[in-house]
């Protein structure tokens, strides 16, 4: 019980990083509300139409950021581990070689690269056999899309030797 002006040791202040997303879930629900609002020329003859389901996402993510709001408000989060910059750092470091490489390399070698550097940082630290992997993996995702679905992924050297 609380005694006088001293606040309890298991109150807990507003969570400012959740009452950001919440401000970003309700930014993006206003784009899309402001989008959606330039479509109402092209209604047709059926009550549902290209407004019908971005509107209801726009709705979901205001009921989401309201939702986060008030219990990041209230602090109802559980505390968060302290982040490690390491792993985020592998990640972002292969989708930018992802997008740096794709056009050259191709797909199967572009996302085989960030499939390893993904790896290495979730804790897989031997690059030597992530990386071959990584680029097998992507090779058979690239057939499949490519030569079986007929969707275009950027070819690289890899896959014009084997197609």
């Amino acid at each position: 019980m609380n005694k006088g002006n001293n606040p309890s040791a298991d109150t807990r202040r507003p969570d400012r990083a959740a009452l950001v997303i919440a401000a970003v879930l309700a930014a993006i629900a206003g784009v899309i509300f402001w989008d959606v609002s330039r479509l109402s020329g092209l209604a047709g003859y059926s009550q549902v139409g290209p407004m019908t389901v971005p509107y209801a996402i726009a709705c979901c993510l205001i009921a989401l950021a309201v939702w986060t709001a008030v219990e990041a408000w209230r602090g109802d989060f559980p505390e968060r581990e302290h982040q490690r910059a390491g792993p985020v750092v592998w990640i972002v470091a292969g989708l930018a070689a992802q997008m740096l490489l794709l056009n050259t390399l191709g797909f199967s070698i572009a996302t085989g690269i960030l499939f390893a550097l993904t790896a290495r940082g979730f804790g897989k630290r031997k690059l030597w056999l992530t990386v071959p992997i990584g680029i097998v993996f992507s090779f058979i995702v690239w057939a499949i899309f490519a030569k079986l679905l007929q969707l275009s992924l950027p070819a690289g050297p890899l896959e014009r030797l084997f197609f």
